[in-house]
């Protein structure tokens, strides 16, 4: 395990350090050294299975999911536990998980792109059509008989595979690694400059080249692409376990940029669990219950009522998944069951779906009684336009519709097509063995009435939206709804009462107006989905970074557009979720902010930890230099104790830090620019300052001053206070929560602290046993065993912590930069 961590800069240095002791007759060393490099080689390893363990759960949190019948039961399953037999349900955003053949249609297209290149949607609407696996369902649904899974199938062939997502590295990712390959080149530099010096001085070229070996062990941060990789890949499974998943680790490091949230409202903000609450026949205004608002549990639906929910059951898909869909058909079964207002054995003749130009659902039965039926339900003013309604019955029609919507209910309109079904250009009618027209404009239509729906606002949305808010972060509302229940839902979320922003006036409006308009608005009503791309630019035009929820087919595009694009777990498309890169598993906004929040906890703990490195490694750098900077001194630093250090550095970045809890503070704060280094000029400072006042102590100790003593005492001080300040300083760097606050609201629970205060004492252990152990002692070239030396070495270290801790709390308290 972990083999191939024998290839990274640090140990291939000890490698060469070991080989070079070998060639000058230090056999003891060399051992020495090997077993340093196959421990912290066992070190890497174990934080490498970390990293690869956290990621195996997250594929298999985001392993494609389909939906089958199989021997009468409907399941929900892995795609590659589809099996030759099974039946694959069909829906609109679906990917296509086996190859088959058609069992049922219901105005099924595929997207066959991914395998053809025909860009445009193909039919497959005769029972046997074949299905391949990887098309997409376009539109309508149907059920496919699977007849080949995995490598039989088409694609498998073809050696595709959706599965595989490879992200380019990010600019954390980028910026890391310019500064890894930065401080290598320094270090090789330095120690070929030290080499050179010290071999021409003195000839000994073999003990030249091992100073500057150690220089550049001492330079060199071997800690930095562990920690990165470690970090996002940890982050991205503590998110997961909080109903976040992230498709790919890195990224979770985008999630502190975010400036504006732009989500749904139904089933984001509310529940997605809807109720009629409301029905108001046309042009009769009877209203049901008879106060409307009260409860509707109890009141028995009147006969004036059946027609209207007739219509509207009839208007809507059998075994729904929309939501609204859901609510009428439920109220429907509970009311009109044993009644002629049910009609599950019409065959439907012609679905027509909504469109950008007319927001309305229709679908015509037939009749066996009277021949045909054309049910409609949608927008009201999408009705109201569909019937022809104008003047002061247009003006009342949309009245009560308000009325409705004032209340934060989500108000459909019903209608139907008069009876015949006679036609603008054909006023006799749909005759048997005509073909129905194409547009739904064509027919004649009467209202029937309104339906208002109650989604209650989730009990979590108040508070989420105000932490989000409290963090510099804005929420924006996207809605199909009406402006007035969208202005209702904003209030109850505490969006404010603004201006309210409707599909219709985003198209009249021109690019920079409406990056104006989208810099000030936070509800945005009647919005299509195909409008959310131009709502995104704008947004980000306005100079936001762009956190955009979507479901559906069409939002996939804006997805991809967004900073981070959020697809919804549970009723998400396929295309939703592959166009993403978070997915809310439980659809659930709180859930979005917390993922903020753990964003900002992931970046801000690996800055912690890359600046613990920086200080530790600028002391250990500094004695490193000394054979250069003041001739004739000898090297204090080998290789052996420069490896003996990474023991302590490298747990303290990879489990102190990483498993640190989020600071409560950082949800008071604006977000981060995503421009911003990972080292602001307060990283930088701080880092500075601890690794600056421990230089000055281990420089004092190892030029003698003032406490003497030969080389071998000297180096047992200097790696006494190195040891012990290195664990010290994970203490002093570590998240500070208030006694009042319990568990910090990200999740992380005490046991973080005594993984902090076990990487802390690690360094206190490791000073006992290395002093303490005359073999080990020895092996390291340290003085004699002596009470006296460990009681100063302590006490310098203590001291040498208080000074660093008094410094950087004075630093912390001065304005961030």
């Amino acid at each position: 395990m972990g083999w191939l961590s024998v290839l990274e800069p640090t140990n291939l240095l000890l490698l060469a350090c070991a080989v070079l002791y070998g060639l000058i007759g230090e056999p003891t060393d060399a051992v020495v050294l090997l077993a340093f490099v196959a421990f912290i080689s066992l070190l890497d390893g174990v934080q490498q299975q970390r990293s690869r363990k956290a990621l195996a759960a997250l594929a298999a949190l985001s392993a494609p999911q389909a939906r089958v019948r199989r021997n009468g039961d409907e399941l929900r399953i892995p795609v590659e536990q589809v099996q030759v037999g099974d039946w694959l349900l069909l829906d609109e955003g679906d990917r296509v998980a086996a190859d088959g053949a058609v069992v049922e249609s219901l105005g099924l297209s595929l997207d066959e792109s991914l395998l053809t290149g025909e860009s445009l949607p193909v039919p497959r609407l005769e029972p046997g059509a074949p299905v391949r696996a990887g098309t997409l369902v376009a539109g309508g649904r149907g059920v496919v008989r699977v007849e080949a899974v995995g490598g039989a199938t088409a694609l498998g062939r073809l050696g595709s595979s959706l599965a595989t997502l490879k992200a380019p590295p990010t600019r954390l990712q980028r910026q890391t690694r310019r500064l890894t390959q930065r401080l290598t080149v320094m270090a090789l530099a330095l120690c070929a400059l030290l080499t050179a010096l010290n071999g021409a001085s003195s000839g000994d070229w073999p003990q030249a080249l091992l100073a500057g070996l150690a220089l550049a062990l001492a330079v060199l941060p071997n800690e930095i692409p562990v920690v990165l990789s470690l970090f996002l890949a940890l982050g991205a499974l503590r998110l997961a376990r909080g109903g976040v998943l992230a498709r790919w680790p890195a990224a979770v490091e985008s999630l502190g940029s975010a400036t504006v949230l732009a989500v749904d409202k139904t089933g984001t903000l509310t529940e997605n669990r809807m109720a009629v609450n409301a029905l108001i026949t046309w042009p009769e205004l009877a209203r049901w219950p008879e106060l409307i608002g009260g409860s509707t549990a109890q009141e028995q639906l009147g006969e004036p009522f059946h027609p209207l929910l007739e219509l509207a059951v009839l208007a809507s898909r059998p075994n729904p998944v929309d939501a609204m869909e859901q609510a009428i058909v439920r109220l429907a079964q509970g009311q009109l069951q044993g009644t002629e207002h049910l009609h599950g054995d019409w065959p439907l003749e012609r679905e027509y779906p909504l469109s950008p130009d007319l927001l309305v659902f229709s679908r015509l039965w037939r009749d066996p009684a009277s021949g045909w039926q054309l049910a409609a339900k949608g927008a009201p003013e999408a009705v109201s336009e569909l019937c022809h309604l104008a003047g002061p019955v247009a003006e009342a029609f949309l009245r009560e519709a308000d009325r409705l919507a004032a209340g934060g209910l989500r108000v459909l309109a019903v209608a139907r097509g008069l009876q015949g079904l006679p036609q603008h250009l054909h006023p006799d009618g749909l005759k048997a063995g005509d073909l129905p027209p194409e547009l739904l404009h064509d027919y004649l239509f009467e209202p029937l009435g309104l339906i208002g729906l109650a989604d209650p606002l989730r009990a979590d949305v108040p508070a989420a939206v105000a932490r989000a808010q409290a963090a510099g972060v804005r929420v924006v509302m996207i809605t199909g709804d009406g402006p007035t229940t969208a202005r209702a839902i904003a209030e109850q979320a505490g969006l404010g009462a603004g201006a309210v922003l409707c599909g219709d006036q985003l198209d009249q409006l021109a690019p920079s107006e409406l990056a104006a308009a989208a810099k000030e608005v936070n509800v945005f009503a009647r919005v299509r989905p195909e409008q959310k791309l131009a709502l995104v630019q704008a947004l980000q035009a306005a100079g936001e970074v762009v956190a955009m929820g979507g479901d559906g087919v069409n939002d996939g595009p804006a997805l991809r557009a967004a900073d981070i694009g959020v697809a919804m777990g549970r009723r998400g498309t396929a295309v939703a979720r592959e166009a993403s890169d978070l997915v809310l598993l439980n659809d659930a906004f709180a859930d979005l902010v917390e993922a903020l929040a753990m964003g900002r906890r992931v970046y801000a703990n690996l800055g912690r930890a890359l600046a613990y490195t920086l200080a530790v490694h600028l002391p250990i750098a500094a004695l490193g230099l000394i054979p250069l900077l003041v001739p004739g001194q000898p090297l204090l630093l080998l290789p052996v104790h420069i490896a003996l250090l990474h023991l302590v550095i490298e747990p303290a970045c990879t489990g102190a830090f990483e498993a640190q809890p989020g600071d409560p503070a950082q949800m008071r704060r604006p977000p981060r620019s995503l421009q911003a280094p990972l080292f602001g000029a307060a990283a930088w400072r701080l880092a500075l300052i601890q690794g600056g006042l421990l230089l000055v102590v281990v420089l004092a100790l190892a030029l003698g001053w003032p406490l003497g003593g030969d080389l071998l005492e000297r180096r047992s001080l200097v790696i006494s206070v190195l040891l012990l300040s290195s664990g010290g300083l994970v203490w002093i760097n570590r998240v500070r929560l208030p006694a009042s606050t319990g568990p910090s609201p990200d999740g992380a629970e005490g046991g973080d602290r005594l993984v902090t205060a076990a990487v802390a004492g690690s360094g206190l252990l490791l000073w006992a046993l290395v002093l303490g152990w005359a073999p080990l002692r020895q092996l390291l070239v340290l003085a004699p065993f002596n009470w006296g030396l460990m009681a100063t070495g302590s006490a310098v270290a203590a001291l040498s912590l208080a000074l660093i801790s008094t410094a950087s709390a004075a630093t912390r308290a001065r304005p961030h930069g």
